[in-house]
């Protein structure tokens, strides 16, 4: 590599720090993750993270206005998927992810849709709109997720181990319902929230 091209490649790095320092430094390692799984082509913009990251407990609301937060989820895989009313690929992901939930009722994987609209009046009528009234989702008007992770684009899915560290994330739209993405997701629960846990 060409002497001047690494001032340019390290400008070009630090340039995403920003998106990733929101409120809660992700410096926080706690454990390697090992060797990474093998992706299948449905899951290219996945990244598995080279160590878990801790996190921040913040809290969120439900539709009913009580507060909930991560933490209850501990024990299993936990998928949080960020979304929004104004997001048109994320109106293609939910009901892929309604279909995921349905699949895992049961098992070792939880997932948390988190809307980050500021207007929260406008979600649930939104969801019923497109007929995903049994579709239920936190609350995030005041974008308390950016003590955990980046919001710069909807929609995101974050990983989170059994313990609740940070794992992985995929940024954009994933086509949930691909064989692949399934296959692929039984191995993450096995390697972070195994049963025997």
């Amino acid at each position: 590599m060409k002497s001047y091209y690494l001032p340019l490649v390290l400008c070009a790095c630090l340039g995403l720090l920003p998106n990733y320092s929101h409120g809660h430094a992700l410096n926080n390692k706690l454990y390697s993750t090992g060797e990474p799984l093998s992706k299948p082509r449905a899951m290219t913009g996945f990244i598995e993270m080279q160590y878990a990251r801790g996190i921040p407990e913040v809290p969120f609301i439900d539709e009913a206005g009580k507060t909930q937060t991560l933490a209850q989820y501990q024990g299993k895989l936990t998928l949080v998927n960020l979304w929004a009313t104004w997001c048109a690929p994320c109106l293609r992901e939910i009901p892929e992810l309604q279909k995921l939930q349905q699949q895992y009722q049961g098992k070792n994987l939880n997932i948390v849709p988190i809307s980050i609209d500021e207007e929260i009046q406008d979600v649930r009528p939104f969801l019923n709109k497109y007929g995903f009234n049994n579709y239920s989702t936190w609350l995030d008007p005041n974008k308390n997720i950016e003590g955990i992770v980046p919001t710069t684009v909807v929609p995101a899915s974050y990983f989170f181990d059994a313990k609740g560290n940070l794992v992985g994330f995929i940024r954009g739209y994933l086509d949930w319902g691909d064989k692949d993405v399934v296959s692929y997701l039984d191995q993450l629960i096995a390697k972070y929230a195994p049963v025997s846990q």
